[in-house]
């Protein structure tokens, strides 16, 4: 007796798995955040630092959709962050750059931008809406 054929499951051909992504290695997606951080804090003249606890991925991702084209936002791990803009720091002689990586504490994202940071720190206010309370977590306000 034949077992029923899964649609799901199918073996590729040869032509399919020879043109098929490869996914980078843990150190080449390091390397190229590191590329990406340096090239930013090298191209941009000020910094935001936001803090990002409590925010959706739809929230932040209409945050980036909101400030694309003049701001990028960046997030990622802070110890990568921090290492990658001291060795910066380090490599270009700007001391403001170590300071920086020093207010890199708690869930937090970096927003570059060549605009005034009062405008861009309105905008991101245009997105902020109110959540309802949940299991575990400290209300921000009372």
């Amino acid at each position: 007796i034949a077992q029923p054929r899964n649609p799901r499951i199918h073996s590729l051909s040869k032509q399919q798995a020879s043109t098929m992504a490869v996914k980078p290695s843990k150190a080449e997606k390091k390397f190229a955040y590191d590329h990406k951080l340096c090239q930013f804090l090298d191209e941009y003249s000020q910094i935001l630092i936001a803090s990002a606890d409590n925010v959706g991925s739809n929230q932040l991702q209409s945050i980036r959709r909101g400030l694309r084209g003049h701001s990028v936002v960046l997030m990622g791990k802070n110890t990568m962050m921090r290492r990658s803009i001291r060795l910066h720091a380090d490599k270009t002689g700007n001391e403001n750059f170590k300071k920086l990586a020093d207010l890199l504490v708690g869930n937090v994202g970096l927003i570059f931008t060549k605009g005034d940071l009062k405008e861009v720190r309105e905008e991101i206010a245009k997105y902020k809406v109110g959540a309802p309370a949940r299991v575990g977590l400290v209300a921000p306000i009372d």
